[in-house]
């Protein structure tokens, strides 16, 4: 594997799934996605990582981040990014009881699932996921289709074929395998 999915040595390089509190309810992510693109790079600013590979579908986002050597702390990058997104959008998101004691907001789910990437071919298996995941969705019949991923990024580099991740490969080449 070449180019832009490639990570720099020595930083660690994390996958992560970041979801909406009302899974299904809404599609904020992508109707505020200016919004969401400002806050990550505001926070990119004040807190470097490299997005080796992104996708933000209508109610969750999946990434690809290799944060500078020595630097483990992902969650510090996207609970700035969770409460700096929230902090802009206006009030009136439907909370639970303890959100409400706590004074948090309703946006995002409090957590987020994450995975250390363990190596080349681990790392373009979540390359790989991280791309045809709105197809998986059914959001696009094709990966270059959906407007709000690096897809396209990786293309321009050279790292996928403009034709990879079509619905009718679904099943067919596994996730991981050589790209082209």
């Amino acid at each position: 594997m070449t180019g832009y999915c490639r990570p720099p040595a020595p930083g660690a390089t994390w996958f992560f799934t970041a979801n909406l509190a009302q899974r299904g309810a809404n599609a904020l992510l992508i109707e505020r996605i200016d919004l969401l693109r400002k806050t990550v790079a505001a926070v990119k600013a004040r807190h470097p990582f490299r997005i080796v590979a992104m996708v933000v579908l209508p109610d969750h986002l999946h990434a690809v981040w290799t944060l500078p050597p020595g630097d483990l702390d992902i969650g510090k990058r996207w609970g700035l990014i969770k409460a700096g997104f929230a902090r802009r959008l206006p009030r009136g998101e439907p909370r639970s009881a303890s959100r409400n004691l706590r004074g948090e907001r309703g946006i995002s789910q409090r957590r987020f699932w994450d995975h250390l990437i363990r190596d080349e071919a681990d790392l373009a298996a979540h390359c790989d996921y991280v791309h045809y995941n709105p197809v998986k969705h059914g959001l696009v019949a094709a990966a270059r289709d959906w407007p709000y991923s690096s897809f396209h990024r990786c293309v321009r580099n050279g790292i996928y074929a403009d034709g990879w991740g079509i619905a009718r490969d679904l099943g067919v080449r596994a996730f991981g395998e050589q790209r082209g």
